[in-house]
């Protein structure tokens, strides 16, 4: 073979190599089907779904938004007109009759809390507040022993309750500011069942967020200090399917509600949650008779005793929203 041809040769080779190796590097860049695609999760097709429903239902949520303002301007023209000479406004205001019971929130527990429940006793104290605002019969409102992560906390997040108005915030401790034949303790381990407010006497809530990690601690207080103690009468007219134990403003709030019907039942249906599951002592008690007398029936069990246990302070999880304080 002459040289001339082993040189065509060896250039062809050459070029036909080049040309493989090209084609291996395109084969090599291009995606391969089924290749380099993770799965799609349940919860990230739930994501999708939810995304898309939110798309598609972006003029409807809009067209809701303008007629909840149209509705809330016709509101305001509404009240504007019939306020427009006055008398409405001076006649509500002349409702307003302020009580000359003290009620006084308790904060010497801040050591007991951690930072979490101290900002959740803040924004019950903050509805208490507002609460007592727009009261028919608002109370002689008492903060005591104010400081600690409490203040901070307020100083911080609401600079604005250094304004407040009709409110006695005090840093001393509620023995050293009442007398202690005046003073009465709202404590649910009290045995004494509250059946009136006496509105010379000054109540006393216990402003401790603990989840019941520091059960029974407001009624040795009280006792150890030498007052008088009480709780409200939830078990004579509320049967719930969680604890007695209530948050501050729900206590604050019942009372508040008492002022102005002097209906415990009905100051107590009104405050309280749903997620409580109250109902009505009489109804819970006709249903629990009917559902043992069936029970009996079906497996002989005897209703009669059945009928004897107490259905308080049945056991509840702890929720993430279940502030409640003695």
């Amino acid at each position: 073979m002459s040289s001339e041809m082993l040189l065509d040769f060896s250039e062809t080779s050459g070029a036909e190599r080049k040309q493989d190796l090209s084609e291996d590097q395109e084969e090599k860049q291009k995606p391969r089907v089924n290749e380099g695609i993770e799965p799609v999760s349940k919860r990230r097709m739930k994501k999708l779904r939810k995304q898309k429903q939110w798309e598609e239902q972006r003029e409807l949520r809009k067209q809701k938004r303008k007629e909840k303002h149209k509705r809330k301007k016709l509101e305001r023209q509404c009240q504007l007109e019939s306020n427009s000479d006055g008398n409405d406004r001076k006649r509500v205001r002349r409702q307003v009759v302020h009580s000359t019971l003290r009620l006084i929130i308790d904060c010497s527990f801040d050591d007991l809390m951690v930072l979490k429940d101290i900002k959740k006793l803040h924004k019950q104290i903050q509805r208490c507040y507002a609460e007592n605002r727009r009261a028919l019969h608002p109370v002689q409102f008492y903060l005591t022993s104010h400081g600690g992560q409490l203040k901070k906390n307020m100083d911080d997040n609401d600079k604005g309750w250094v304004n407040w108005k009709d409110i006695h915030i005090k840093p001393e401790h509620y023995s050293e500011l009442i007398k202690k034949e005046d003073l009465v303790y709202l404590t649910s381990d009290s045995p004494n069942v509250l059946q009136e407010l006496d509105e010379s006497k000054a109540y006393v809530i216990g402003g401790l967020v603990d989840h019941n990690h520091h059960k029974g601690f407001t009624y040795k207080q009280a006792s150890d200090y030498g007052i008088d103690h009480a709780q409200l009468p939830l078990g004579n007219f509320v049967k719930m399917n969680s604890r007695k134990v209530l948050a501050v403003n729900h206590v604050f709030e019942i009372i508040l509600e008492y002022l102005q019907t002097r209906d415990w039942q009905e100051a107590f249906f009104t405050i309280l949650p749903q997620r409580k599951g109250a109902v009505p002592t009489d109804k819970a008690c006709d249903s629990s008779s009917q559902d043992q007398q069936a029970a009996g029936a079906e497996g002989g069990l005897d209703s009669e005793a059945e009928c004897c246990r107490n259905q308080l302070d049945s056991p509840h999880p702890e929720e993430a929203q279940d502030e409640e304080t003695h």
